[in-house]
C-alpha cells in the first residue's frame, strides 16, 4: 500500500453541462429485442379488446404487455425468474393505485400515494438492477391508475386482465431460448470482447484510455454476471468462460493484448455457431469457476435512501404544482419527476433537459399524428403500436429521442376510453413536463447525497485489500492456483466499482472533496497487481520474475 496519501484538492465549481446532453449515439446491440417483445406483446390484448368493443379496458392489459420490456439482457434462467418479479411488482403497483382510487378522490392523497409509489419503485429496481427501462414504466402505469375511475368490486377484474397479459408478456420473452438458448450470454461476452479490443487499441496510454479501461471492465463484469457460478456447466458455458479471461487479461496488459483477435472472436459469437475455442493454460482453465460479483439486496438498499427521499419529496411536490395550476393530470408531472432521478445530480440535470426537449418535440408529433389516430379505433391501436416500437429503437440512441416516442404513445393511451381535445391535451402535457422537471431537479438539489464520499473511502480501502491480497500471493514461490484465480477476479471487481464509485461521487453536489489522487494511485497499482497476476498464472508472456515483482509494487 502507497504510504501517505495526497491531500484531497478542494471540489471544482460545479456546473451544469449543456455540451453533449442531447448527442445521439449508437444504439443498443439488441434494441430490436424489446422493440419487437413490446409489440407483440401488446397486439393480441388490444386488437382482442377492439373486436369486443371494450378498448377502455387497454389500460389495464397495457399494465402487463410492458413487462416485455424488461430482462432483455439477462440470461434465460434469471430472465425468467426476473420477469416474475417484474409482473409482480407491476401488478402490486396497480393493485395499491387502483385500491386507493376506489376510496377517495382526493387529488391531493392520490398525488402523495402516487410519491411514495415511485420511490418505493425506483428504490427497488434500482437495488435490483432491473432495467432498463427501470421504474419509469412501472410508475406511469400505478400513477395513472390512480387518476382512472374505480371501484372495489372492479378491482379484481382490472387485476386479472394485467395479471393474463403479464404471463403473456413473460411467454414472449422467452421464446427465444428455443432457438438460440445462450444468446445473452453470447452477447454479453462479444460486448467484453469488443470492449477489451477498444481499450487494447489505447496501449493504456493517450486521451480516452481511462474511460475505455473503465468501460472495459463494467464490460467483463457484465459478462461474468451472464456467467454466474454453478456447479452445471455446458461446453459453450465453459468456452464463454475462457474468452472473458481473454478480456480481463486484455485489459489488465493491453499492449500484449491482439485487439483484432478480440474482435473475431466477439463477431464469431453471433448467431448459432460454434463458440471460438480460446486457449488457456491448463492451470488457469481448470480454475474458471465464475464469478458472483452481486451484493446483498439489503447492502444496496441503504446507499439509495437519498435517492428515495428525492423520489418521494420531488414527485409530490411536481404533482401538488400540477394540482395548483388546476391541471387534470397531476399524474404527468409526477412521472416526469420520477423519470429523472439518476446516479447523481449531474446526470439528473442531463435527464431533465432531455425530458424536456423529448417530451416537447414528442407532443408537436402527437399534432401530427392525431387525425389519422382519430380515423378510428383500430388507426388509434395500430399507432400505439407504432411508437412503442419507435420509442425501443430510438431511446437508447438518446433518452430524448426515445421520448419523442413514448410522448405521442401516451397521449393515445388516454384516448383509448373516448378521444380528447388535442388542444387541450398538448398544452396539458407540455404544461405538466415543465412543471415536473424544474420541481423533480429542485430536490435532487435540495436532497443531495452527502454519504458518497464516504463509499469512495469505502471502494479503496476493499481496492487496496483486494490488491494486497494478490500481491501476498505473487510473493509465494507457489500460490495456490484457485487462491490466485480468486484474488484476480477479487481484485478486479474491486478496481470496477471503485471507479463506478468514483464517477458517480463526482457528479453530485454540496459534499467534501473527493480524493481524486488516491483513486488515481489506487487504480494504477491495481493495475499492475493484476497484469502480474495474469503473467504468473500463465495467461501473459512471463517477462522475468524481477519485472513482476515490479509490477505487482504499487
Amino acid at each position: 500500500m502507497s504510504s501517505a496519501p495526497p491531500a484531497p484538492v478542494s471540489p471544482p465549481a460545479r456546473r451544469l453541462p449543456l455540451a453533449g446532453v442531447l448527442r445521439v449515439g449508437r444504439p443498443s446491440d439488441i434494441w430490436f429485442k424489446p422493440a419487437l417483445s413490446v409489440v407483440a406483446a401488446i397486439a393480441p390484448p388490444n386488437l382482442t379488446l377492439l373486436a369486443l368493443g371494450r378498448l377502455d379496458l387497454a389500460m389495464y392489459t397495457m399494465a402487463g404487455s410492458l413487462c416485455a420490456l424488461y430482462a432483455h439482457n439477462r440470461p434465460y434462467a434469471a430472465r425468467a425468474a426476473a420477469l416474475v418479479w417484474v409482473v409482480l411488482g407491476m401488478l402490486g403497483g396497480l393493485a395499491v393505485a387502483l385500491v386507493a382510487a376506489s376510496l377517495t378522490g382526493s387529488a391531493v392523497v392520490l398525488v402523495t400515494v402516487g410519491a411514495l409509489l415511485a420511490a418505493a419503485q425506483k428504490v427497488l429496481c434500482d437495488a435490483t438492477r432491473v432495467g432498463p427501462p427501470g421504474h419509469v414504466v412501472l410508475t406511469f402505469v400505478s400513477s395513472a391508475s390512480l387518476f382512472a375511475p374505480q371501484t372495489l368490486a372492479q378491482v379484481p377484474g382490472h387485476l386479472a386482465l394485467a395479471a393474463a397479459t403479464g404471463g403473456w408478456a413473460w411467454l414472449v420473452c422467452m421464446a427465444p431460448a428455443l432457438v438460440r438458448p445462450h444468446g445473452p450470454e453470447r452477447r454479453a461476452t462479444a460486448a467484453a470482447l469488443r470492449a477489451a479490443a477498444a481499450y487494447a487499441d489505447t496501449g493504456g496510454t493517450g486521451e480516452g484510455q481511462a474511460r475505455a479501461r473503465a468501460a472495459g471492465y463494467a464490460a467483463v463484469q457484465a459478462a461474468w454476471q451472464s456467467l454466474p457460478a454453478t456447479s452445471a456447466r455446458s461446453r459453450t458455458r465453459r468456452a464463454l468462460e475462457r474468452l472473458v479471461v481473454r478480456a480481463e487479461v486484455a485489459l489488465a496488459a493491453p499492449t500484449e493484448a491482439d485487439a483484432d483477435r478480440l474482435r473475431a472472436w466477439a463477431g464469431a459469437l453471433r448467431g448459432t455457431g460454434p463458440v471460438p475455442q480460446a486457449g488457456l493454460p491448463r492451470a488457469a482453465a481448470d480454475e474458471l469457476l465464475g464469478v458472483d460479483t452481486t451484493r446483498g439486496l439489503w447492502a444496496r438498499l441503504g446507499p439509495l435512501t437519498p435517492l428515495a427521499v428525492r423520489t418521494a419529496l420531488g414527485c409530490a411536490l411536481a404533482g401538488y404544482a400540477s394540482l395548483a395550476l388546476g391541471i387534470g393530470r397531476p399524474y404527468w408531472a409526477l412521472v416526469t419527476a420520477a423519470s429523472l432521478y439518476q446516479a447523481n445530480t449531474t446526470l439528473t440535470w442531463s435527464r431533465a433537459v432531455q425530458r424536456v426537449v423529448g417530451n416537447v418535440v414528442g407532443v408537436l408529433v402527437f399534432a401530427a399524428v392525431v387525425p389519422l389516430a382519430h380515423l378510428g379505433q383500430a388507426a388509434l391501436v395500430v399507432c400505439c403500436l407504432a411508437f412503442s416500437f419507435g420509442a425501443e429503437l430510438l431511446i437508447s440512441r438518446n433518452y430524448w429521442l426515445g421520448s419523442v416516442c413514448v410522448t405521442p404513445m401516451a397521449l393515445l393511451i388516454t384516448e383509448f376510453a373516448g378521444y380528447q381535445k388535442p388542444g387541450e391535451l398538448m398544452t396539458e402535457r407540455i404544461v405538466d413536463t415543465v412543471v415536473g422537471a424544474l420541481v423533480g431537479f429542485a430536490a435532487a438539489v435540495a436532497v443531495t447525497d452527502r454519504r458518497a464520499g464516504d463509499r469512495v473511502e469505502r471502494a479503496l480501502t476493499a481496492a487496496d485489500r483486494a490488491r494486497e491480497r494478490a500481491a501476498r500471493l505473487l510473493a509465494e514461490p507457489h500460490p495456490d492456483a484457485a487462491a490466485l484465480e480468486a484474488a484476480r477476479r477479487g481484485l478486479a471487481v474491486a478496481l470496477a466499482e471503485l471507479r463506478a464509485t468514483a464517477d458517480a461521487a463526482a457528479g453530485e453536489w454540496w459534499q467534501r472533496a473527493l480524493p481524486q489522487e488516491r483513486v488515481v494511485l489506487a487504480e494504477q497499482s491495481g493495475h499492475r497487481t493484476l497484469a502480474a497476476t495474469a503473467r504468473r498464472q500463465g495467461l501473459l508472456p512471463d517477462r522475468g520474475a524481477d519485472t513482476e515483482t515490479e509490477d505487482a509494487r504499487p
